[in-house]
């Protein structure tokens, strides 16, 4: 091999060098960018399993005679208002993300409101299918829990690689920016006070 072949061999190896940097820096981004889309829609999937746990829960109270109907128009309502809410994990802006978080706080709330009232209600309490529904709840708010941690995780990666060097320079060419996570706010975080003295044991299964 001559001089001028082992010239050009090496500027082919550093090349290709440099393509496969430049592919494992983009591969990471779309890897990183792929795993906060699929945590979103898990994130997604809990609150809407929550909303429709709370759906159950409400068509049990309104077989309830004389139940407060405007309670149980409110919680309907916020129902509603979530069930509009369909943001995808592209559209995640600071100002979505805080419309997102007002509509499910705002369900949150309806429901904390209807387990006060239901409190005037005993017959309605020791029912198993209510009693069933309230355990249900309680356990979506630990899913939602950590569904919002696991995405905030993914993207404190993303956002990570976004800005750290090398792949800063390909986020910036390929377009990839950074992305919002959920803040901690007062009450996010707390599950509805529920009250299971009188959950048969059995129904804890």
């Amino acid at each position: 091999m001559n001089s001028k072949q082992i010239r050009w061999a090496i500027i082919a190896g550093v090349i290709i060098i440099l393509l496969l940097w430049v592919r494992s820096n983009y591969n990471g981004l779309v890897d990183a960018d792929i795993n906060v889309e699929k945590q979103w829609g898990t994130v997604t999937t809990r609150y809407q399993e929550r909303a429709d746990k709370i759906g159950q829960l409400v068509d049990v109270v309104k077989g309830s005679a004389n139940f407060e109907k405007s309670t149980l128009t409110e919680i309907t309502e916020a129902r509603a208002s979530v069930g509009k809410m369909e943001l995808k994990a592209d559209e995640i802006t600071p100002e979505n993300l805080e419309k997102f978080e007002a509509a499910q706080s705002k369900l949150k709330g309806t429901f904390d409101r209807l387990m006060v009232v239901v409190e005037k209600y005993p017959d309605l309490k020791s029912t198993q299918n209510f009693s069933a529904l309230q355990f249900e709840v309680a356990g979506m708010e630990n899913r939602i829990a950590t569904a919002r941690t696991d995405y905030n995780a993914s993207v404190a990666d993303f956002n990570s690689r976004v800005r750290r060097f090398p792949s800063n320079i390909f986020a910036g060419m390929f377009g990839f920016e950074k992305k919002e996570m959920f803040k901690n706010q007062a009450g996010t975080e707390n599950r509805p006070t529920i009250d299971f003295s009188d959950k048969p044991a059995t129904d804890a299964k």
